[in-house]
């Protein structure tokens, strides 16, 4: 007799679809119910597929992509675009890895749906047993990975908008105040805003700052296309040394793995997220094409001189130029209490059982507060834009965005049938390594550039 393997085959939730129709066939089997997570899911979770894809641009097309030709800046015309490629594909790739893993983990544990940390934290409880015991910190490290990345996106925010405040003020005679003191002042519409504790609350800000983002980046696009040198004044490719900044630039512009659960677990079809060509698949592809074209456009128009948000690059003269760098400024208004929402849920989720419940009120308002004035007071102390976005992407991004979803992968495959010579295995290390190698190359070249330019 032929014998049983130790371990069930994965199941994903196609496969536990196809059984529900062969079922319905074949007529019912008690050793054969398949668990649908969709079925389960709340009566809120009403996105359609073409939602979801409209959901994962509007994340995944943000603020980024005004950043894309300093990170061509860093590697030149040739080796940017091939690197913008190759650094699409990858990240594609892992968010492939971590929604596969969570929809196979959703059939086998019988839930709904799974968070980023949640599947992080369940793929360790259910597996070897050598590992197990690193649960806790799994969850932890992805939490907090998620926390510290938004708030460096925040940090980021608030320079643009002193920057290009501060751009229009010099142009129409304003105080000759310095980008420190514009980002203090960012604190008199921060600190209201960010007292806004309900979502709800927040989707008539976010409706309008993408279309104000629009405006800017046709803006942004129309100057670099107007008048553009030609291929041969900028460098096709440079030194070694600028390719870790390209990949934590990259990474800071292009992943948005951070949003890709929360959207996949609002799907009435979650199947429809993966696959050819799948929402997954034409959303990276679109997101890739764009900002390898605003980042080659971008850097071949104003060099070496680009700036970490291209709208700084616009004319000082021209009007249209002023009402782009107002625009931007505007939309990472608007933009800032969205994403500074996500560190504040991870930070209360942590102290909200310490804290008896009549004060909750005050204590999250102290919070929020608190956190604001701590990212404005960074984002004054080092008003340097393209640093943060080059440290941000080179710890938070590379362990987020690379790391954990090999690793998570890994530990999920192990005892189905991962074996050491499994393709999956060798592709999982080499994802590993590179993530270890941005990370430490990147945050080594962003401090040495934080210490010569203080």
């Amino acid at each position: 007799m032929k014998k049983q393997p130790d371990t069930p085959p994965i199941r994903t939730v196609q496969d536990a679809y196809s059984s529900k129709i062969e079922l319905a066939y074949n007529g019912s089997r008690e050793d054969l119910d398949p668990y649908v997570p969709a079925e389960h899911r709340p009566t809120e979770s009403t996105t359609s597929s073409f939602g979801a894809l409209a959901h994962l641009l509007k994340a995944s097309l943000g603020s980024g992509v005004l950043a894309m030709p300093l990170a061509f800046k860093n590697a030149g015309l040739l080796v940017g675009a091939i690197g913008t490629i190759v650094i699409g594909f990858i990240c594609g790739h892992v968010v492939h890895i971590l929604v596969k893993t969570s929809q196979q983990l959703c059939v086998e544990v019988k839930k709904p749906s799974l968070g980023y940390a949640d599947t992080c934290d369940l793929v360790f409880q259910n597996g070897p047993k050598p590992v197990r015991k690193f649960a806790p910190f799994a969850r932890e490290l992805a939490d907090w990975a998620l926390a510290v990345t938004h708030l460096g996106a925040c940090c980021v925010y608030t320079v643009v908008i002193a920057e290009s405040f501060k751009q229009v003020s010099d142009v129409y005679g304003g105080p000759n105040w310095s980008v420190t003191v514009y980002c203090g002042l960012t604190l008199v519409v921060l600190i209201p805003l960010t007292q806004i504790t309900k979502l709800k609350y927040l989707v008539p800000f976010s409706a309008l700052a993408n279309f104000v983002w629009l405006g800017s980046i046709c803006i942004s696009i129309y100057y670099c296309l107007r008048d553009p040198p030609k291929i041969t004044e900028r460098n096709l490719a440079t030194s070694i040394t600028g390719i870790p900044n390209f990949i934590s630039t990259s990474l800071f512009a292009m992943e948005g793995i951070g949003v890709v659960m929360p959207i996949e677990n609002e799907m009435i079809k979650p199947h429809h997220f993966l696959g050819c060509p799948g929402v997954l698949n034409i959303a990276m592809s679109v997101v890739v094409m764009l900002y390898g074209f605003v980042g080659f456009c971008g850097y071949l128009n104003f060099g070496e001189e680009v700036r970490g948000s291209l709208t700084l690059n616009l004319p000082q003269d021209e009007i249209l130029a002023q009402i782009a760098k107002i625009l931007v400024a505007c939309v990472m208004i608007l933009s800032f209490a969205l994403v500074y929402y996500v560190p504040v849920d991870v930070v209360w989720r942590r102290i909200q059982d310490k804290i008896p419940a009549r004060g909750h009120r005050w204590s999250i308002a102290g919070v929020r507060f608190i956190g604001t004035v701590l990212i404005v007071g960074i984002a004054s102390a080092i008003p340097r834009l393209e640093l943060f976005m080059e440290l941000v992407g080179a710890i938070c991004l590379s362990i987020m965005g690379l790391l954990l979803p090999a690793i998570v992968e890994t530990v999920w495959r192990w005892s189905r049938g991962l074996g050491p010579c499994n393709w999956i295995l060798w592709k999982n290390c080499f994802i590993s390594i590179f993530s270890v190698i941005a990370m430490i190359s990147g945050v080594a070249y962003s401090i040495i550039s934080i210490l010569e330019r203080l």
